[in-house]
């Protein structure tokens, strides 16, 4: 497994996980095959015309894109019980976690790792239970004939997806905890955030150097550093196409937030000048 610790703004940052290929089991387990199953039966459902299976992928996609992008991210990291089922020597080397040494200072490494893998954990925990326990409640809903009980599906989803992030986010605090992580800078992505930090911040050059440019970075305010086209030179400068979609979703859902909350400090701004 190799880790990858990706800036989307000043302050936020995805993690994002892309097994190597000895970490790839021969067999597929009951979980990896049902999941399999399920991602088939909806890409043959995007392809209908009309109907309700059109109308549920329209409302899913939606729905996807709201979950947030730190439970996606958590999600890419595979249990600990299961990473050390593929390689019964786990724990006794370290894992590389790749950056931009320009935008993220490595002496943070750790603490900024620790506090993606803490910080949502009981979030994930509560949620999970909460959705495996309203899931029965809405099994009656399945005796209509024809459209699938969409509720149940959805919380099952919900929760298998929260247990995900959770065996995620444990699995990562090990890693920082017992130190296995071994952070490299990557020179490919810091040229890339280079070019982005010079147009987001001000007065920071794209030659500026690294040390100082990352000290650029900590005392900025809260400022998104990619743009959507990125996304996919992200995918392709870490040979891991899949990190694309999450880094759109990430780059969309913080910009969002971004803008939200600036609109709201003017018009709190704009209040206290009204009075």
């Amino acid at each position: 497994m190799r880790l990858f610790l990706i800036p989307i703004s000043t302050r936020r940052a995805l993690i994002y996980a892309r097994p190597l290929r000895r970490d790839r089991p021969k067999e597929l387990s009951l979980l990896d095959r049902v999941t399999s199953k399920a991602a088939q039966t909806w890409a043959s459902w995007e392809e209908a015309d009309k109907g309700w299976k059109k109308h549920l992928v329209h409302w899913g996609n939606r729905m996807q894109q709201r979950i947030p992008y730190e439970e996606w991210g958590l999600k890419s990291i595979p249990s600990l019980s299961a990473q050390r089922r593929l390689d019964d020597q786990y724990g006794t080397h370290k894992i590389d976690v790749l950056f931009p040494g320009n935008s993220v200072r490595l002496s943070r490494i750790p603490a900024l790792l620790g506090a993606i893998a803490t910080d949502r954990q009981e979030l994930h925990r509560k949620k999970m239970w909460w959705s495996f326990a309203a899931a029965p409640i809405t099994a009656p809903l399945g005796l209509i004939p024809i459209v699938p009980n969409i509720p149940f599906f959805y919380l099952v989803y919900r929760g298998w997806s929260h247990w995900r992030a959770l065996n995620g986010s444990r699995h990562l605090e090990y890693l920082v905890q017992n130190g296995l992580l071994n952070p490299i800078s990557l020179p490919e992505l810091e040229r890339l955030y280079a070019k982005r930090a010079s147009y987001a911040l001000d007065d920071t050059q794209i030659d500026t150097p690294p040390s100082e440019m990352v000290e650029d970075v900590e005392q900025s305010d809260d400022r998104v550093l990619l743009k959507m086209s990125d996304a996919k030179k992200l995918a392709s400068i870490l040979e891991a196409p899949e990190l694309a979609l999450e880094a759109e979703r990430a780059i969309v859902q913080v910009s969002g937030q971004l803008k939200a909350q600036q609109e709201q400090k003017a018009k709190a701004e704009a209040d206290k000048k009204s009075r």
